[in-house]
């Protein structure tokens, strides 16, 4: 039996190749190791020798990061993404993408089943699960977090960390740095240990080594800083006017962002299975290419157009989030946001300070805005002010027909 297993090197797919190793088809089964590079860094040092030291047969690496910057990242920042008006599904939208070159890896090397280290109270087995489900189905899935006997021998995460130093897996996660952190090219997340009560500081001063990307906003510069950012087509293709790929763009953001502070949040999410969990991200780049994004349409975006869009975000985002990026309605919205974004065109510049996003001006030769309209200047204005009152007589027909049968229920 041959298992693609989705490998990071960190505490629990670590566990579960020793484990998986040991235990399937007696010791007898190929487990195959594979990590994509979607942006882990310096993560990734070392992978290969680790997992082959734990028991895989094989380790594939490959560097998907480009992949994931311009099929996954920028069309949902397109959409205007953003989970319950917080979370910019960093986790979420790598996971498709993942699932998905598991799958074809799969097919490559003649495998019989899947794993991965997802647990069964998460969003992650869904996500893994549902992308294997809609491009092979024929695939069987392993979820050990999803057997009971593997819970039993593994109650939390003190018995895992254990389990690592008895067996000389090398892992991050310490008694002391119980906390569990996933990292790409769009975030990293925390979550679980200290971090599992909602009334603990993340921002405190204790716990500024557990961040990586970003400085904090009272540590960053005392000087802002200006960065311009060019769009065609509601993608960012070049900043502060040096042409770049999504790769490019998403590399330089993040160091821009991390450096002032920038996209730091700490929020409680509703899971897709139910319950609520608290989690930290820190999403620098993602954030400055968000704010910028929507700066870029407002000024370009028909006013109608943009509602519809704006409409669908939450749909769009719980899509994303609950595991549903290669279904025909994620397909289907994709269409309509690529035709919303035809005329998102032209230059946003954006000051950063301290944790904060500011807007410092933005230009299109898209613009709907029209100055000779807005003006208040009368000799400038190709606006008619006496157009006005018949617009507003005909919008509160309604009102005052409304009103005067309220009035005659009160005389009756």
């Amino acid at each position: 039996m041959k298992i693609v297993l989705a490998y990071s090197g960190g505490l629990d797919t670590s566990v579960i190749l020793h484990r998986l190793k040991e235990s399937a088809l007696g010791g007898q089964a190929e487990i195959i190791a594979f990590c994509a590079d979607i942006g882990q860094e310096e993560e990734l040092a070392g992978l290969e020798e680790k997992a082959l030291k734990t028991g895989a047969a094989k380790c594939i690496i490959e560097d998907l990061r480009e992949e994931f910057a311009r099929d996954f990242i920028f069309p949902m920042f397109q959409a205007g993404a953003i989970y319950e008006g917080q979370y910019f599904l960093g986790t979420s939208i790598a996971r498709p993408l993942i699932a998905k070159r598991m799958v074809e890896i799969a097919h490559a090397e003649k495998a019989d089943a899947i794993a991965h280290g997802a647990t069964g109270k998460g969003n992650d087995q869904v996500r893994f699960e549902l992308t294997a489900a809609a491009l092979a189905p024929e695939l069987q899935v392993i979820a050990p977090w999803r057997e009971e006997k593997f819970r039993q021998q593994f109650p939390g995460r003190a018995e895992m960390i254990a389990f690592a130093k008895a067996n000389d897996i090398a892992v991050e996660a310490s008694a002391e740095k119980p906390y569990s952190m996933d990292r790409n090219l769009l975030h990293i997340s925390y979550e679980s240990g200290a971090l599992e009560d909602p009334w603990f500081d993340a921002s405190s001063k204790e716990m500024r080594g557990m961040y990586k990307l970003s400085v904090a906003p009272e540590e960053a510069p005392n000087k802002s800083e200006y960065v311009d950012l060019e769009f065609e087509a509601g993608n960012c293709v070049a900043v502060n006017s040096k042409s770049l790929a999504p790769l490019g763009v998403m590399q330089t953001l993040n160091k821009l962002g991390g450096k002032h502070g920038i996209g730091r949040i700490d929020i409680v999410e509703n899971r897709f299975v139910g319950m609520k969990s608290r989690g930290v991200y820190e999403t620098p780049g993602g954030a400055i290419l968000h704010f910028a994004h929507r700066q870029m349409e407002t000024l370009t975006m028909d006013r109608e157009v943009m509602r519809l869009r704006d409409g669908l975000i939450p749909k769009y985002s719980s899509l994303v989030y609950n595991g549903f990026w290669f279904s025909p309605e994620r397909e289907a919205l994709q269409a309509l946001v690529t035709e919303t974004q035809r005329d998102v065109t032209g230059v946003v510049r954006l000051k950063l300070y301290k944790g904060n996003i500011i807007v410092a001006g933005r230009k299109s030769p898209k613009s709907l805005y029209d100055p000779k309209i807005v003006t208040m200047e009368r000799e400038r204005s190709t606006y008619d002010q006496d157009d006005a009152a018949g617009f507003i007589r005909l919008n509160a027909l309604r009102l005052k027909v409304r009103a005067a049968v309220k009035l005659k229920d009160r005389s009756d």
